[in-house]
């Protein structure tokens, strides 16, 4: 989609700071329907680059000289630490803002366009080999057999790891949230109290086995309203549980192992790019790097090696 939005000549002027051009800005992202949390993030790192400058300083006055002066000063004058992937973010922040005003005519040149991006590749994400998988599930299973049967870590961990929801989305999961009656197939409705939020919002198939588990839970624990009304240190810990049960070693099994560990079953099953995305919950843009880390561990999980040194 384009960056250009509507004239906003009428609005700000190439005399206007910094501040009143962000307000705007803000407002056209979210028109965007780009993340609450990128913007957040965007908007913070043009509120810090307006604060380096001195209050008066105007749109038209800035120079491509003027934001390399602030980046250096970021890595190396502002005594709080920069880590590379925050530099590459504010890098993205300030190309996209002047970019935008540019375009729009209220910039005749856009000072950010020779400033050079900084790529960083963040580290893999950890996930769990296949045998590693259904270590954990045999580890969470065995639960339910023991003495004082107890249901709770697998049907956590194993709705995680069919479903791959974040950490957030499992703790607001309510009881009418999951439809077993459903004819075609029982499955997950994952809804947002915030508008802002609706793009997230998607039904997730889920797996029968996984439902009789559930059924057991729900007879142990009676939950009223929240499906695990615990708090998120609470489940973490739960999950570390299970992960030592199963014998992980190093590895800690956590929302967020489950979470990519799901995406590439799907991605290795065949699963459509768009419907993996659509299943995460996340955006086009977010879907890039996702999906070029995701081709990256299909690399290495196809040697044999990748369980071996973790």
């Amino acid at each position: 989609m384009s960056d250009v939005h509507q004239p906003l000549s009428a609005h700000i002027t190439p005399d206007t700071t910094i501040l009143p051009a962000l307000r705007l800005w803000e407002i056209y992202l979210a028109d965007q329907d780009r993340s609450p949390y990128t913007i957040k993030a965007f908007a913070n790192d043009i509120q810090l680059l307006a604060s380096y400058f001195p209050p008066d300083k105007t749109i038209g006055s800035i120079a491509t000289s003027d934001l390399n002066h602030f980046l250096a000063w970021l890595q190396k004058g502002r005594g709080v630490p920069c880590s590379p992937k925050s530099l590459a973010r504010r890098i993205t922040s300030i190309k996209s803002f002047f970019r935008w005003l540019h375009q729009n005519g209220v910039a005749t040149i856009d000072p950010a366009e020779k400033v050079i991006q900084q790529s960083v590749i963040s580290p893999l994400p950890e996930v769990l080999t296949a045998q590693e998988e259904e270590q954990v599930l045999l580890a969470a299973q065995s639960y339910r057999t023991q003495d004082k049967p107890d249901a709770r870590p697998y049907t956590l961990a194993a709705l995680l790891l069919a479903t791959g929801i974040k950490k957030g989305e499992c703790l607001s999961i309510a009881l009418n949230h999951i439809d077993l009656e459903s004819p075609d197939a029982p499955y997950l409705f994952i809804r947002y109290t915030s508008p802002q939020y609706r793009y997230k919002e998607r039904k997730i198939p889920l797996p029968g086995e996984w439902v009789a588990a559930y059924r057991e839970y729900l007879a142990q624990y009676e939950p009223t309203d929240i499906v695990f009304p615990w708090s998120p240190r609470r489940l973490e810990y739960l999950l570390e549980e299970i992960g030592e049960k199963a014998g992980l070693g190093k590895k800690h099994l956590s929302f967020d192992m489950c979470r990519w560990t799901c995406a590439l079953n799907d991605k290795k099953s065949g699963m459509d790019n768009d419907q993996i995305r659509q299943k995460l919950g996340i955006s086009k843009i977010q879907w890039r790097e996702i999906n070029m880390k995701l081709n990256r561990l299909m690399d290495l999980t196809a040697t044999p090696s990748l369980g071996e040194g973790g």
